[in-house]
């Protein structure tokens, strides 16, 4: 129940800076007196010049400020672990990635798909078979979407990370390859260890990097992350020094970049989950999506509902908005619950 509440918390709270670059988000936040954030961002007292300087990210500002949320708003970063559930329920853990591509077009909106999910979707129109559909005309292919398709997979296996990453990867190879998929992979073993209810963040993030090849350039990422993390104690110093190792380099929804922010900021959060959410969403780049991931992390640390700072969960009022079927208005207790049975199940 926490890490559903954590993953929509921490999303909800990157959405109003998504795509704004760094100088921006932290602009507006220390305008408010509130850097890094420790609660939502608002437009009340901002002033005038700044906004226009820097304006909110336009579909999410109306849902995602401080004085006018109102439930959880609709984001990929909620509906693909909604997804998810429904494959497990219909398939079981030994779901295939065809499995899943049928579930995606039969129960996912073309409109609802971004960058390596988009292509794919049109490569499974066009008739190609997975995983096929992640290497044709896909320049998206190593950008974050597959992790942010993790979770449910590291839910579900509380204390096996390997079986949890075995499983992502099947998700994964629908639309990425490379370190799209080892994203995922990191993530969902990171969570499983998580749920587990025997470890810190620390022995997460840990159990996530074994389970990715050692030389690769993302477990190279989240070491760099974890290590800067370490020796500074100053946040906005760790994310100054990965945004002058990636910033030029890379896309700001590359998984790269992502990672090495995400690592960090749990990792100086140290399973804090305000520090987790607000730090992960002030270093830039793909902001709802690693406040999601952290807050997931962070909100399963914490061990139940009521762990979790009032702040954060009243305000999504116990339901969010989607347009996968089945699932709009519902509750996150009733997830919750949803998600337990396909944890138990063998």
């Amino acid at each position: 129940h926490a890490a559903w509440l954590g993953r929509a918390a921490g999303c909800l709270l990157g959405k109003p800076v998504e795509k704004l670059p760094l100088e921006g988000i932290r602009a507006l936040a220390r305008a408010t007196g509130d850097w890094p954030p420790t609660t939502w961002f608002t437009a009340r007292g901002v002033p005038a010049e700044l906004l226009a300087a820097h304006p909110w990210n336009r579909r999410s500002a109306p849902t995602s400020l401080a004085e006018n949320i109102d439930g959880m708003p609709e984001d990929d970063d909620l509906n693909y672990p909604l997804l998810t559930l429904l494959l497990l329920q219909r398939h079981g853990r030994s779901f295939t990635t065809g499995d899943l591509a049928r579930l995606w077009l039969d129960e996912l909106p073309a409109g609802r798909t971004f960058t390596a999910e988009r292509i794919a979707y049109g490569n499974l129109l066009a008739g190609v078979e997975p995983p096929e559909t992640a290497r044709r005309r896909n320049p998206f292919r190593e950008w974050i979407g597959a992790q942010i398709r993790a979770d449910v997979h590291g839910w579900t296996h509380p204390g096996d990370p390997a079986g949890a990453a075995a499983q992502a990867h099947r998700d994964a190879v629908l639309t990425h390859t490379g370190n799209g998929v080892y994203g995922a992979m990191f993530t969902a073993a990171a969570l499983a260890v998580a749920a587990g209810g025997e470890s810190d963040v620390h022995g997460a993030l840990a159990a996530g990097l074994r389970v990715v090849p050692p030389h690769s350039r993302y477990a190279r990422a989240v070491r760099l992350g974890i290590g800067t993390a370490r020796t500074e104690g100053d946040f906005d110093t760790v994310v100054d020094r990965l945004h002058a190792v990636y910033g030029d380099t890379h896309h700001w929804v590359h998984v790269l970049p992502n990672a090495a922010l995400l690592a960090a900021a749990l990792t100086h959060a140290d399973g804090d989950f305000t520090r987790s959410i607000g730090l992960a969403v002030s270093g830039g780049w793909d902001t709802d999506s690693n406040g999601a991931t952290a807050g997931s992390l962070a909100g399963l640390l914490a061990g139940g509902p009521d762990a979790l700072p009032e702040h954060w969960t009243a305000p999504l009022k116990n339901r969010l908005a989607t347009s996968v079927p089945g699932f709009d208005r519902t509750g996150f207790d009733t997830l919750a619950a949803l998600t337990h049975q396909e944890a138990l199940r063998p």
